[in-house]
């Protein structure tokens, strides 16, 4: 392929996605894997393997689009720090899309909620149109009725399980699609301003972060 393309990334959950299309925003191919904590190891050979595959040229390359969570400390600091340095290095834009809203959007409407882990003990809860929010020693029960639950399992609702697994599916053309509109309308990030959104604390943090919500690093606009 000679047109320009996109390449998106996401580390925010248990899978690493690697996706790439053009920059109309639809899906070319996608790799999604289990993470196995061995993100630095397998985010690179993942996306040098798919641009092989589909004879993308790296000259080509048109915009990097990463998923900034809410997710794991390690797993989203590799992720933004790939795309950040691929961005840099070629020159191209960069765009971050929330790991939350591309999943609620790959969701479909029906979906108004998302929920994520925050640790081994605690939620994230995610409504349409509001910040992610932490509950403490929350349970299943606390999951309503039609929300979707990613890496929650043993710990949600079948349904809700189910339907998370959806989103995880189609995440990768849920970050191709946000990001190449952000990208078309010129509305590319500061990668100074770039940052992860943690859903836990970094070890040594404090339980709460600094300004209460998820993110113990967050951009400001």
């Amino acid at each position: 392929m000679t047109a320009p393309w996109i390449l998106a990334l996401d580390t925010a959950t248990t899978r690493i996605v690697v996706a790439v299309g053009p920059t109309d925003g639809s899906l070319m191919a996608a790799d999604a894997f289990e993470g196995r904590y061995r993100h630095s190891q397998e985010l690179m050979p993942a996306v040098v393997g798919l641009l092989a595959a589909h004879d993308l040229a790296v000259r080509d390359l048109a915009g990097v689009v990463v998923g900034t969570g809410p997710g794991a400390f390690t797993g989203l600091r590799v992720g933004i720090a790939t795309a950040k340095t691929l961005a840099h290095e070629l020159r191209v834009p960069i765009v971050g899309i929330g790991t939350d809203a591309a999943l609620l959007d790959a969701a479909g409407a029906g979906v108004p909620t998302l929920w994520l882990p925050s640790g081994p003990r605690d939620l994230v809860r995610v409504d349409r149109g509001r910040e992610p929010e932490v509950l403490h020693g929350a349970g299943a029960d606390a999951i309503g009725p039609n929300a979707a639950a990613v890496d929650l399992d043993g710990r949600a609702p079948a349904a809700a399980l189910e339907r998370g697994r959806s989103a995880v599916e189609d995440l990768p053309a849920s970050l191709l699609r946000l990001g190449a509109s952000r990208l078309a309308g010129g509305d590319a990030d500061d990668p100074e301003r770039l940052v992860p959104r943690y859903a836990s604390p970094p070890r040594g943090m404090p339980v709460e972060a600094p300004d209460g919500g998820v993110a113990w690093s967050r951009d400001p606009r």
